[in-house]
């Protein structure tokens, strides 16, 4: 043995881990939107929550990941404490089956061709073939997350292999026989060994990979890596507590907590139970005999899936004691402070979870921007100063969760690769921006409603009837807004440019009619400038929701991203029949209203 067989066998972990990494970070991104439907719509029974837990686990390969977006989802108020327990065991299940595929290094190279197939030998290589095929060669939204998880399936196994064979080295020099024999004489060493490599590793499944390439040497016995599997549980729960506690509010902390007490339990009741099965002499068959990768995976998988199974009923245990280790802190004050602690940064990793927590904010930011653009317009009708400070507080809190949101996607950004991923991130910031504009368009508003106020002044009863007419096109337009991004539905997206035109027709006309007011006398200079400003505020609250509109149809619609412009123009040159269509019916409706109003205001001062 040299400095070179160390090379190779730190190299071979490094590939290990590498591929594993690549593999699990693959299969979150493809299933990310699945599991975050499926946490969310999670039962309160045990059973259910445990199943959950075991197939998201088995699915993305890491029981940290699963139980750090638990966390989340807990500290975020989508699930409960209760809810979580059953997923938290599940996990613990779930990250055996790593394990179990890596047992085909006990394949034999005799044999059939189908398992000459599946020897790691043959596999390695044709997995990383399979998946450079599929990025280089296949052009589709998912590829390259497909050929990620293959290409990481490859490297994992070709780590594995270069590990075995400089195991096979260094068990030539018996340092593997005298490391284990001595571990397998102390049990309580053997134990924490397996603890600190998989708090330095932060992951189960990579230290039972590394005793399984180990096992390849055939020096290791039951007896002597027993202690060292059960040690791994509480070094990966202690790393997943770390993380879980991270800048969560005590609810998340919990989750992290009951992880490390089920695993202690379960440490100290696998233990118990193989010591006195050993002292009863019912583990005589396997205590020294050599065990391969095949038997380290079942019985770790043995270990887990019978202490799950002892130990899910008493869950509720595990909550009590919790809530006694870590306690509440006090409520917050903020009206939206949950829903903005619900920016997680356990979330990060799962994107199609954090840009969810990122909508459901954004569609309370434009129903608050909406609610405030309706009072502003009110407020010329009756000034009330309870409602103007209402509208400022809510303004407020649009502008709090612009910054929490911007702040929140420039993290996720620094993340993600998926073009898929980028598309939602561009979306959210252009909504982001345009619903903090309609915010600030709606106090715009109201400022000039409490101008007229202070100067005990207001508009003439004609400007007002036409601002009604006028807010009445705009809510249509806000509705079309709202559903275009609540829903991501086209045919509503393209509504809003037409009726936005109509916008601008009709803002045209009334600074003519006020003009004509300002000519007769019937409205002064101050309250005219005034009216104006509003029509000017109305006219780019219809801008913004242009801009959500088209950015909507690009987001669906392949090649508008970059011609945005030309498609405006487009729309606008009269070549598009749909838009033609809804611009002539809204303009022939509210432009007759506003007709139909100044003729009968005329015959009455006719009349007079």
């Amino acid at each position: 043995m040299n400095i070179f067989n160390i090379i190779t066998l730190f190299g071979g972990l490094a590939m290990f881990l590498y591929g594993m990494r690549m593999m699990g970070d693959g299969l979150k991104a493809s299933s990310s939107g699945t599991l975050k439907k499926a946490m969310e719509r999670i039962t309160g029974t045990p059973l259910k929550a445990f199943l959950l837990g075991l197939i998201v686990t088995a699915v993305i390969q890491s029981s940290t990941a699963t139980i750090v977006l638990t966390s989340g989802l807990v500290g975020a108020g989508i699930i409960s404490l209760h809810q979580s327990l059953g997923i938290i065991i599940g996990a613990n299940v779930g990250t055996t089956v790593t394990g179990q595929i890596i047992r085909l290094l006990d394949i034999n190279s005799s044999g059939t061709w189908f398992l000459q197939l599946l020897k790691p030998s043959t596999l390695a290589p044709m997995a990383l073939i399979i998946g450079i095929i599929i990025i280089m060669g296949v052009k589709s939204r998912d590829s390259n997350k497909v050929g990620h998880i293959i290409i990481g399936f490859g490297i994992l196994f070709s780590g594995l292999m270069n590990m075995a064979d400089a195991v096979s080295v260094l068990s030539d020099s018996g340092i593997v026989e005298q490391l284990f024999s001595r571990l397998g004489a102390n049990p309580l060493l053997a134990y924490l060994s397996g603890a600190s490599v998989a708090f330095v590793l932060q992951s189960s499944s990579a230290t039972v990979g590394i005793l399984q390439a180990f096992s390849t040497s055939g020096q290791l016995t039951f007896g002597e890596i027993y202690a060292v599997l059960v040690g791994i549980y509480l070094g990966d729960c202690v790393t997943t507590a770390i993380v879980c506690n991270i800048g969560a509010k005590p609810e998340a902390k919990r989750v992290g907590v009951v992880n490390i007490l089920f695993n202690l339990c379960k440490s100290v009741l696998t233990l118990t139970v193989v010591v006195i099965l050993h002292r009863l002499h019912l583990l005589d068959g396997i205590w020294d005999q050599a065990i391969y990768s095949g038997g380290i995976a079942n019985a770790n998988t043995i270990f887990n899936l019978s202490c799950a199974v002892l130990l899910l009923p008493f869950v509720g245990i595990y909550e009590k004691i919790s809530h006694r280790l870590v306690k509440d802190e006090p409520v917050a004050a903020g009206k939206y402070d949950e829903m903005l602690d619900a920016l997680n940064p356990v979330f990060i990793s799962t994107p199609a979870v954090a840009f969810g927590r990122c909508y459901d904010i954004l569609l309370v930011m434009f129903q608050l921007a909406k609610t405030n653009i309706s009072r502003a317009f009110d407020m010329f009708h009756q000034y009330d100063p309870e409602i103007m400070k209402l509208l400022e507080e809510d303004e407020n809190y649009i502008d709090n969760m612009t910054d929490h949101v911007s702040n929140y996607l420039v993290q996720i950004s620094a993340t993600i690769t998926s073009h898929y991923h980028v598309e939602i991130m561009n979306y959210y910031f252009s909504a982001i921006t345009e619903f903090e504009r309609l915010g600030d368009h709606a106090l715009n508003i109201a400022e000039i409603a409490a101008t007229l106020n202070e100067k005990e002044s207001s508009f003439s009863k004609d400007a007002l009837s036409e601002l009604s007419v006028l807010w009445q096109l705009l809510d249509v337009v806000l509705n079309h807004t709202a559903e275009a991004f609540r829903k991501q539905n086209l045919a509503e997206a393209r509504q809003i440019e037409p009726l936005e035109q109509v916008v601008d027709d009709m803002v045209s006309l009334l600074k003519d009619h006020h003009l004509k007011r300002l000519r007769d006398g019937e409205c002064g200079v101050f309250n005219g400038s005034e009216f104006f400003n509003l029509l000017s505020e109305a006219e780019r609250i219809s801008d913004v929701c242009s801009n959500i509109g088209v950015a909507t149809v690009a987001r669906a619609t392949p090649g508008i991203n970059h011609q945005v412009h030309n498609y405006i123009s487009m729309l606008h040159s009269g070549r598009d029949e749909e838009f033609n269509e809804v611009y002539q019916k809204a303009h022939d409706e509210y432009i007759r209203i506003l007709q139909d109003g100044k003729f009968a205001m005329h015959q009455k001062s006719d009349k007079k």
